[in-house]
């Protein structure tokens, strides 16, 4: 009986292998949290883990993360090709329909940020994160800056993609949407361009390595605080990517990208509701 209890589970494994896709799929489509959904599913802790101190945890978590692993590859290449052509066709609709999304997991997102009580350097964080935020991307647009993607900026989105997976809440498309990198980026992902993904890999890698500790203690320590600043990032790039000009082009356009920002709201909240029902075993 012990020997079934710890043998391979064929079911387990292609459960796992799902539960990976939809991480994957989460840290690449808008709006959605690829390290959220893996507090849900209960993986976040021994990924974290693991990342933290792969040596002594190298034997006990990697043959269960294996199938994790494989499915996150499946589902973040799986969907990069699609979105770029979608961005790149129907451009309004889509970021709209992305916003929708966005917007739709805020309620979840605040929820998970006041898991552990909220305090008034909980509030403190989320406002001065918004701020901060407001204050940055405002400022590029103002100055008119343009971001011309390169080697550097694909190590940027490299970190911002690492920090969606090692920090809950965070989604890598909130920062790079408003700097114009989402889209060059996910092309170059879906079309396996080496010279988006070597940079954006080392751009991971050294994420991984420098800050994954880091994180981990900040979010084991002071939980609320660091959440609600991830609330506050993600309002301010949120209202930063919206689309005001499109809206005004003609009511037609401003029909369709009302009716994908529903679209994104209802499904991130229909997400939200299957996630509430979804029981998952860390074991």
């Amino acid at each position: 009986m012990e020997q079934h209890k710890t043998g391979f589970k064929p079911l387990q494994f292609l459960f796992r292998i799902f539960q990976g896709a939809l991480i994957g799929l989460g840290a690449v489509l808008p709006g959605i949290s690829g390290g959220v959904l893996g507090v849900i599913f209960g993986i976040y802790k021994p990924i974290m883990e693991l990342i933290s101190h792969p040596f002594a945890n190298f034997k006990t978590h990697v043959p269960k993360l294996i199938p994790v692993f494989i499915g996150g590859v499946i589902g973040f290449l799986g969907i990069a090709n699609l979105l770029a052509f979608f961005l790149t066709k129907y451009e309004y609709p889509s970021v709209c329909l992305f916003i929708g999304l966005i917007t739709g997991m805020l309620p979840s997102l605040f929820r998970e940020a006041g898991e552990q009580g909220r305090s008034r350097g909980s509030w403190v964080s989320l406002v001065v994160c918004m701020a901060a935020t407001f204050l940055l991307l405002g400022g590029l647009n103002m100055a008119s800056v343009t971001i011309t993607p390169n080697t550097f900026w694909y190590v940027f989105c490299g970190f911002c993609l690492a920090l969606s997976v090692i920090a809950p809440g965070m989604s890598f498309s909130t920062l790079l949407m408003p700097l114009g990198l989402y889209t060059p980026f996910i092309d170059g992902i879906g079309h396996f361009d080496l010279s988006v993904l070597i940079p954006g890999g080392i751009g991971a890698l050294l994420t991984v390595i420098l800050f994954a500790k880091a994180i981990n203690a900040l979010f084991t320590h002071r939980y609320s605080v660091a959440f609600h600043g991830i609330v506050g990032i993600v309002i301010a790039a949120t209202v930063m990517i919206i689309p005001f000009k499109s809206f005004a082009a003609s009511p037609v356009q401003a029909v369709v990208n009302i009716v994908c920002l529903l679209v994104g709201i209802v499904l991130a909240l229909l997400l939200d509701k299957f996630n509430s029902r979804v029981e998952v075993s860390a074991d």
